[in-house]
């Protein structure tokens, strides 16, 4: 088994309050890891601590065995809150953006675009993309990256993950905003990126979604994380959560 990310006892306080408090958890390489908890558990927090959007308060944070630095962001796409998007761009032309400030050969573009199947709409504006195969109907064809809803963002920005050659993708609730075939095919996307080696750690409060694609599953709650273990077919993911819920409540009581 070997280890892409680990935290060790990470804890966050902001202006006093205890966010996070004794985070460990270890993702495996090319694994898919889900976290789940209620809104304001601290799943998002821990996703920016281990981004470094957010400094933790004390503990560490350990990728590929190694003590975690700045230099090791090349290697990790994040999605969380609002992906970076430039609105008056093109799709295409946003990613040439990402190769200019990431120092990538602008010839990867077309290489990526092939891969999702977007070889034939790099031209056209980030309107016109979809998930699975990341085309849109051609009817707002001329219309800018502004006037995208936040699923469609949410869709160029995998496309900018592939770019950079990320190996570990961290994603902040994927699907808000996705309609039920642009959840599905987020999925079976997740899915493609874990079987080519790309470790994924996706935070949801959606059960059946993290059911349906997770290897292992942890839940946070109040900034604690309260359980973790590998996913089965036997397990009762809603049964589960919200016994293990009930019990950290009544144990803070």
């Amino acid at each position: 088994m070997e280890i892409m990310l680990e935290t060790r006892n990470l804890t966050k306080k902001i202006k006093g309050q205890m966010i996070l408090e004794n985070v460990s958890i270890k993702v495996e390489k090319g694994k898919i890891y889900g976290l789940l908890g209620p809104n304001g558990a601290g799943k998002s927090t821990l996703l920016k601590v281990i981004t470094k959007v957010m400094n933790c308060t004390s503990g560490d944070i350990f990728f590929e065995g190694k003590s975690m630095c700045t230099e090791d962001l090349k290697k990790v796409g994040a999605i969380i809150e609002h992906p970076a998007i430039y609105p008056n761009l093109t799709a295409y032309e946003n990613l040439e953006v990402l190769t200019v400030l990431l120092n990538i050969d602008k010839r990867r573009i077309d290489y990526v675009l092939k891969i999702v199947g977007l070889e034939d709409t790099n031209k056209k504006l980030a309107r016109n993309f979809s998930l699975g195969q990341f085309l849109f109907s051609a009817d707002d064809v001329f219309k800018t990256v502004d006037v995208l809803s936040g699923g469609e963002k949410v869709r160029l920005s995998f496309v900018k993950l592939l770019l950079q050659h990320a190996n570990m993708l961290i994603l902040d609730e994927p699907t808000n905003g996705l309609d039920p075939l642009g959840i599905q095919e987020l999925r079976e996307l997740i899915k493609e990126f874990s079987k080519k080696g790309i470790t994924v750690i996706i935070s949801s409060h959606i059960l059946s979604e993290i059911k349906q694609i997770a290897d292992k599953i942890g839940i946070i709650n109040n900034g604690h994380l309260i359980y973790e273990a590998n996913n089965s077919d036997e397990m009762d993911l809603e049964k589960l959560f919200l016994e293990v819920i009930k019990k950290d409540v009544k144990n803070n009581d």
